[in-house]
Parts: structure tokens; C-alpha cells; sequence
């Protein structure tokens, strides 16, 4: 017993765990990573209390730190959620790759891109439940999700359904309702299977295809064969 004793030194995890006093703890962690911890607790606060149900004092007691530690790193409510949404929401290489297939007419590609982004394995469900939380609750965080996050696809989107339109691929249709409809599959099938637990019958891949191949053949033009 006096041996195994001699093995656990004060450098030992376990035992660096065991006396390592908070405060000590505390300085060794480096601005950004405090940032992180910060913005991670605020999400999952938020994501299962809502907004209204989250208190700053909470999200620090969360992230095991002082609320006035808290406001030194965000000052403001408003800061902490822009924080969560540039943490959460990397939107520049799926605009980048939905504009080059919209360039260059190719249908399948774009809307493919559109759906799998939201519809695949791993996804992150935090950010949904975020999205609906804020519609729900009024909060300011739900304009600030539309008008930073989602409309500059919902707008890209109807305005490639238009382009198609004046080229005559696509049938004549309201542009605007076809690509609120297409995000609406989106939206609903993630309301099923990320919020209220649906198992899905296929997988990932299966069901983005699916639901492409539904969407264009409702879109593209069939033009009636002469008798």
C-alpha cells in the first residue's frame, strides 16, 4: 500500500484534479477557450429552457463562472446570441458551392446541396431547436436568425426557381412559394426526426434523394407529346 501510494504524485491526473483549486483553474484558461466555454453553456441552456427560461446566472453557473465574468466576455444578451450564431452557423461554402451550381443551371446539384446541409448524419440539432425556440418566444433571436442565416437562401433559391422559369425548364409557378415549399420538406422532416424522435425508414442519403427527385419533378416542365 505504500508503494502504490509513492506511484500517485501531486503531477498525477487523478490527483491534479483532486487539489487543483478553481481559482488556479481558472487562470490557466486562455480568453477564447473561456469564450467557448461560454457560448457552449448559453446553447445548451438555451436549447433546452428556451430563452424566457434562461437566466445569465444560470449560464454562468453552467459554465462555472461568476455572472460578472460573464458580462466581461459579453456585455450584452445580444452579444452572447451573435456569438452562438457565428459559433453554430458556417453558411460561407454552401453559398459559395449553391451560386457555382445555380451558374451553371445544374437543377439537381443545387437542391441536392440545399437538403443534404440539413438532412444528414451527425447533424447538429441544437440550432433548430434554437430557431424554434425564438419563434416561439417573440425573441429577437428569430430575426436575427432569418435575416442572417436563412434568407439569403430562401432568396438565392427563388430567384434560381425564376431564372428557370425564363429559360422554360421550369413549369410557371409562384417562385417565392416553391422555394419556401422546398424548405418547408426540410423544415418538416426535421421537426420529425430531430425534435420529436421519428426513426427514419431510410437513410440519409436515400431521403435527400428522395425528396429532390419529388420537388424537380414537380417543378421541371413536361411538355405534352404530339398525337
Amino acid at each position: 500500500m505504500k508503494r502504490h501510494a509513492s506511484l500517485v504524485s501531486k503531477h498525477s491526473p487523478v490527483m491534479d484534479k483532486a487539489i487543483k483549486p478553481p481559482r488556479q483553474r481558472g487562470t490557466r484558461t486562455s480568453g477564447p477557450q473561456r469564450q467557448a466555454s461560454l457560448i457552449g453553456a448559453a446553447t445548451s441552456s438555451f436549447a433546452t429552457k428556451g430563452f424566457r427560461g434562461t437566466t445569465t446566472k444560470q449560464i454562468a453557473q453552467r459554465a462555472g463562472v461568476s455572472e460578472a465574468l460573464l458580462f466581461k466576455h459579453f456585455p450584452t444578451k445580444h452579444a452572447l446570441y451573435t456569438a452562438i450564431l457565428s459559433e453554430k452557423v458556417h453558411y460561407s461554402e454552401l453559398q459559395e458551392a449553391v451560386e457555382e451550381a445555380a451558374a451553371n443551371r445544374e437543377d439537381r446539384r443545387l437542391f441536392l446541396l440545399l437538403a443534404s446541409y440539413r438532412i444528414r448524419k451527425g447533424a447538429d440539432p441544437i440550432l433548430f431547436r434554437l430557431l424554434l425556440f425564438s419563434a416561439l418566444e417573440g425573441h429577437e433571436m428569430s430575426d436575427m436568425f432569418f435575416r442572417q442565416q436563412y434568407r439569403v437562401f430562401h432568396d438565392l433559391l427563388a430567384g434560381y426557381i425564376q431564372q428557370r422559369i425564363d429559360d422554360g425548364a421550369y413549369r410557371p409557378l409562384d417562385p417565392l412559394l416553391a422555394a419556401r415549399a422546398f424548405f418547408g420538406i426540410i423544415v418538416h422532416h426535421r421537426l420529425l426526426h430531430d425534435i420529436l424522435g421519428l426513426p427514419m425508414h431510410l437513410s440519409h442519403e436515400a431521403t435527400v434523394e428522395e425528396y429532390v427527385s419529388l420537388f424537380l419533378n414537380g417543378l421541371l416542365r413536361h411538355e405534352l407529346n404530339p398525337l
